[in-house]
């Protein structure tokens, strides 16, 4: 290497003096000089880049170790402005650096590579991913990992993970030699750095059926849920995305929601934007279509968040949808709401009452076919389930086409019947439901044959009063705002 000299460096396209030693053989680099020739670089349009490859390739066949890795880091900040076909030749150069024989500096010289092809994986619209992959760089990565200190540890995982995520088909070649394992085993004992870019990983081969399949027969699926709920959001998406998907196996809903699954999904749902919204809105429900997660989920706060997708109806049809099939799910799906088990009819009970407090779950609500099924359970034998359907219907009786359907389904009857009832709570929400009904033009004349009956006049009596309170502060409010409003413009 000694012909190497006042040659044109790569990392800004002008003369950069590499001066052989003759003291120690090792080529003396300008650093100020050349940190400056790099800025110059990034903002020229005008590179001579094949020259500036033929030398990074002359770089790395020489014997200094600190030179390459300068060259290198160089090289991979410059990788965002370099052509693509570029970066393609340099890919044998940087893998062979991986390959770097035992000496003091060659862990710094494979970190170097590592984080150099990190940063080319993410160029190219994944064709140079692609190309490392192609090339055997994730064999040679899973071979490094396991027996690296912690700095080139990090450095190799975060270039397996950008090789994986630009490149879907890399994450096949990734399980099959073994890295599914590598990552299991790793994580059970890094640290908090290294434990993040891990479960990255593991998000990003979660999309893969395999994958999930082996996480699931290996008792493994909260470190699934576990990436739902820490790293970058992009990473957590894609983990609630596999949740999602491993829910559609009935018997692994249990283990999902045992695992943390509902409030990993339900931050990402108040926190993502609203794509991440999408998903993890759609992974909630599906992992939520089960009996025994009615209750809890509802009770855990999605109604809210569900209330909002359907809100925003106008602008995302697709959020729409989600939330609708969602509430079918959690509360007016037939096969729950008519089976034996209580608790089922109450919990779905439950989630009718919540979800009929927002008014833009109305819709759904009339469309479900729900409706009937409530007042059918106004029927059933048990007390409970009788308390939170009663619920239901008087919170949907307040809303005029709700109370329409329900008069047509023959609510009014049942609700009569249980007046007389020995619990306090069904004989008021049962009150409390006639009395709107009775407040109706169209449909008190039905309930003129319990006009005197005490619990009917005193949840009248009641309701009135609350009306008429409301009434009273709505007017004061409005007084006190108007005599705020003369104070503040200076009015006598």
């Amino acid at each position: 290497m000694d012909h190497i000299s006042n040659v044109t460096s790569i990392f800004n396209g002008t003369k950069i003096d590499l001066t052989h030693s003759s003291s120690n053989g090792a080529f003396v680099v300008d650093k100020h000089r050349l940190d400056s020739k790099c800025k110059q670089a990034e903002s020229s349009s005008s590179r001579n880049w094949d020259e500036l490859f033929h030398t990074y390739a002359k770089v790395t066949t020489c014997e200094n170790d600190a030179l390459k890795i300068q060259a290198t880091v160089k090289l991979a900040k410059m990788s965002r402005y370099a052509p693509e076909n570029i970066l393609a030749l340099t890919v044998p150069i940087l893998l062979e650096l991986l390959r770097s024989p035992p000496s003091n500096l060659s862990p710094l010289v494979q970190g170097a590579s590592a984080h150099c092809l990190k940063c080319i994986a993410s160029q190219g619209d994944g064709k140079l991913a692609n190309l490392i992959g192609q090339s055997g760089g994730i064999p040679m990565l899973l071979t490094l990992l396991p027996n690296s200190e912690e700095g080139l540890q990090r450095a190799l995982l975060k270039c397996l993970r950008n090789v994986v995520t630009f490149w879907g088909p890399n994450r096949m070649i990734l399980a099959c030699n073994g890295g599914l394992e590598i990552v299991l085993a790793m994580l059970s004992y890094s640290s908090d750095d290294s434990k993040s870019i891990l479960l990255e990983i593991l998000s990003v081969l979660s999309l893969l059926r395999e994958v999930r399949k082996s996480l699931w027969e290996s008792r493994r699926v909260h470190l699934l849920v576990e990436a739902a709920a820490c790293g970058s959001m992009v990473s957590r998406t894609r983990a609630a995305q596999a949740i999602g998907l491993l829910g559609l196996i009935k018997r692994a809903r249990h283990v999902l929601v045992n695992a943390g699954a509902v409030q990993a999904l339900m931050h990402l749902i108040k926190e993502g934007d609203i794509a991440m919204k999408l998903v993890a809105g759609n992974a909630l429900g599906v992992i939520s279509s089960h009996v025994d997660h009615i209750r809890p989920i509802a009770q855990a706060g999605v109604i809210p968040l569900y209330a909002e997708l359907l809100q925003c109806a106008d602008s995302d049809p697709i959020g729409k949808e989600i939330a609708e099939d969602v509430f079918c799910v959690l509360a007016v799906h037939e096969e729950n709401a008519r089976r034996d088990d209580v608790r089922a009819k109450a919990a779905a009970a439950d989630v009718i009452w919540d979800l009929s407090s927002y008014e833009y779950s109305f819709p759904v609500v009339q469309s479900s076919g729900v409706i009937p099924i409530l007042v059918e359970l106004l029927k059933d034998e048990n007390v409970d389930v009788k308390e939170r359907v009663a619920g239901a219907v008087a919170q949907l009786s307040h809303n005029e086409a709700e109370r329409t359907v329900l008069a047509n389904c023959g609510a009014i009857p049942c609700l009569i019947n249980v007046l007389e009832h020995e619990s306090d709570e069904l004989r008021d929400n049962a009150a409390e439901a006639l009395v709107n009904f009775s407040l109706d033009p169209f449909l008190g004349d039905q309930i003129s044959c319990i006009l005197d009956n005490p619990s009917f006049q005193n949840m009248h009596r009641r309701i009135m009063q609350m009306r008429a309170s409301d009434e009273h502060l709505d007017v004061s409010l409005r007084q006190i705002s108007m005599e705020q409003l003369t104070w503040d413009s200076g009015f006598p």
